[in-house]
């Protein structure tokens, strides 16, 4: 059995839903004081809300960049980061450019990649690839890119284009990679076996919007 501990290290605790209240918003970062978790991730409008409750305990925010379609303008992402940044957010969860890859656009890929990762400043940066729309040499191609480029992660999933980690995916991800940049699974996974079976594969940063239920769920079996 994983330490719970070391489980909650590897959490980053999300809640992305457009409909998010502030209430509801409040109500997750309570959770996440009260589980300890490190970081969360909520959508930028919220960043500076969830750094007002969050920031006195040590919890770091997280923002999503060009969520949830990848589309944006470079330009658009960049002031994105920086906005993000300003407001409190020490991470940032970019989507690579889809329709850059789909038509073989890659240098347009790494250019919208770099930018970012420089807006960020040195401050932890995933680009999400959204591996179940993509074929086995795009997923390939994408992730040296987003290696060259700089990020620090290369992650799954948003959760909201269909798809999400794979088992598979974490372990393809993981080979290409060899260790020089982190591999973030994102998307689906809702329980503590779950969890496991992609930390196994290679993962070392799960996205969960039900990270409060994986780690009760860890509890639980653990007998805590």
């Amino acid at each position: 059995m994983m330490e719970k501990e070391k489980l909650i290290e590897l959490i980053d605790y999300t809640l992305l839903s457009p409909v998010a209240s502030k209430e509801i918003i409040k109500t997750f970062c309570l959770e996440a004081i009260t589980h300890g978790f490190r970081t969360v991730f909520v959508n930028p409008w919220y960043v500076p809300y969830a750094y007002t409750i969050l920031s006195p305990h040590g919890i770091k925010v997280g923002a999503p960049i060009g969520f949830s379609l990848g589309g944006a303008t470079t330009r658009v992402k960049v002031e994105e980061t920086k906005a993000a940044i300003e407001d409190g957010a020490s991470e940032i969860d970019m989507l690579v450019n889809l329709g850059a890859v789909k038509s073989r656009e890659f240098n347009a890929v790494y250019q919208d990649i770099d930018a970012v990762v420089r807006a960020a400043g040195g401050l932890t940066t995933k680009v999400i690839i959204e591996t179940s729309l993509l074929n086995l040499a795009e997923k390939r191609e994408v992730t040296e890119i987003v290696m060259a480029a700089g990020a620090d992660f290369v992650k799954t999933a948003t959760g909201f284009n269909g798809g999400g980690a794979t088992v598979e995916d974490i372990e393809l991800l993981s080979n290409i990679s060899q260790g020089k940049i982190g591999v973030k699974a994102a998307g689906g996974i809702r329980t503590y076996e779950d969890t496991v079976k992609m930390i196994e594969a290679g993962a070392t940063r799960i996205g969960a919007s039900g990270a409060v239920a994986i780690i009760q769920n860890r509890k639980s079996k653990a007998d805590y």
